[in-house]
């Protein structure tokens, strides 16, 4: 049911940690299962370790298509939650499934027939390339579990049933935990599987957690999934769906894309390098874990209240949800700080693997910021307006033109050092804040997209 406000920015904030705390939780699960990746794969080889962290960037490639295909759910289902019309946000949801279901079937033929091919965007290093195709052939069948599941959780976190979706999602990844160990070390009589051994705990996971999904929807009649939305036709609905979340997909898949192209860019550095940035990756995912709830919770009630026609509070929501924002990114890079012995111990690397780490940890305390406040802005703060066209030519501008050629002209045609390299991917960030600022402050961003059906 809808959630009453109480006037002035404290119910806001109120609000937005009832929202964000369970989504923090989740994602603080999510970055555990990559921890758990890492340590058990630092203790089997370095070969391991690097050809897993190469080989799961197929899987972070095809969470950002959920993250765009969530978005777009999130920036129309929150306004339509607003005004209570469910039967349309049912719709939204089989749209979104729809999408997802062909995207997740296309990367599973992919990662299960020519894993080969994948891994060689990544690494021409013939034994990561050996030892990470097992690891996609199994975890492929993974993606279609995930199809449903996500968007189905996602829904469900836009309408507030936030406790619900981390629940769902935190059990199966503890389990995955749990069936990492059992599979890579071959407890309980299991088979010693090594690097295959993560991507079978991570495929038993998700099916588990899609179970869950189906059978909350057999008991919950607020939001129903009917599979018969996913192939309802409707033109209208569908059409906004495509106009506000294609750009939000295209910002996400752009991004990541970009992000990937570091990893090759690293892939080319070395196996200590991968391996350093294996663990560095981790770090700054607890560092801005905090910062990416928050974000997702804003989005959900800034488009609440526009969706509900409450635009007199929505600017002072807006700056309120900023500084939270911004205390959360310190906090986080503070957090990488207290941390880093933790992190210079959380596998068996080499020594020049150590010295890289050592300072890559360094450059994410302060990266984490900048990477917090604008995602919070425009993946937060835009997209509840329905604003994700911005945020899309902001970022391909900035990883595109600035910071992908500017990796490869350091690393290949410069030949600096690895860590300068690092150093001046990680300017990405910083580069496009002025530009966000400038946009944020115009508020062209506030609009309503709902319509009457």
């Amino acid at each position: 049911m809808q959630t009453s406000y109480a006037a002035g920015s404290s119910s806001f904030s109120r609000n937005l940690l009832r929202l964000a705390v369970p989504i923090v939780l989740q994602n603080l699960v999510t970055t555990a299962v990559s921890s758990a990746d890492v340590i058990m794969l630092g203790f089997v080889s370095q070969d391991a370790l690097a050809a897993g962290s190469l080989a799961s960037q197929i899987m972070f490639i095809l969470n950002l298509v959920y993250s765009g295909i969530s978005s777009g759910v999130i920036m129309l289902a929150a306004q339509y939650w607003g005004k209570q019309d469910t039967l349309t946000i049912e719709r939204i949801m089989g749209i979104g499934m729809r999408i997802s279901i062909l995207i997740s079937t296309a990367f599973f033929v992919l990662a299960c027939f020519f894993p080969s091919l994948l891994m060689l965007i990544f690494t021409n290093d013939r034994e990561l390339i050996a030892t990470g195709i097992p690891y996609l052939r199994i975890v492929s069948f993974s993606y279609l579990f995930m199809s449903i599941s996500q968007v189905y959780l996602c829904t469900m976190r836009t309408i507030e049933r936030v406790i619900f979706a981390t629940a769902a999602n935190a059990s199966a990844l503890l389990l995955n935990i749990f069936l990492n160990a059992v599979f890579i070390f071959g407890l309980f009589g299991a088979p010693q599987m090594g690097i295959a051994g993560v991507a079978l705990a991570t495929t038993i996971a998700r099916g588990i957690e899609f179970g869950i999904c189906m059978l909350d929807a057999l008991r919950f009649k607020v939001i129903r999934f009917r599979p018969a939305t996913i192939f309802e036709r409707n033109k209208v609905l569908f059409a906004d769906f495509m106009k506000y979340s294609l750009p939000a997909f295209g910002n996400e898949v752009s991004w990541g894309l970009a992000f990937s192209m570091y990893s090759v860019i690293m892939g080319h550095l070395g196996s200590d390098m991968v391996a350093a940035n294996a663990v560095v990756v981790v770090a700054r995912n607890l560092g801005t874990v905090a910062c990416f709830g928050i974000a997702n919770a804003g989005a959900i009630l800034l488009g609440k209240s526009i969706g509900a026609g409450r635009m007199d509070t929505v600017k002072s929501d807006a700056s309120k949800f900023c500084r939270i924002t911004f205390v959360s990114g310190i906090v986080g890079g503070v957090f990488i700080f207290l941390l880093r012995p933790l992190f210079l111990n959380m596998a068996d690397l080499t020594p020049t693997a150590q010295g890289y780490l050592n300072i890559m940890l360094f450059i994410n305390m302060y990266y984490v910021l900048g990477q917090a406040m604008n995602t919070a802005v425009i993946c937060g703060v835009f997209r509840s307006g329905g604003d994700s066209k911005w945020g899309f030519i902001c970022d391909t501008i900035d990883m595109w033109v600035y910071a992908v050629p500017m990796g490869f002209l350091t690393a290949f045609l410069l030949k600096l050092p690895p860590m300068w390299v690092y150093f001046i991917i990680c300017t990405d960030e910083f580069v496009k804040i002025p530009f966000v600022y400038k946009h944020y402050k115009s508020y062209k961003w506030i609009k309503n997209i709902t319509r009457e059906f």
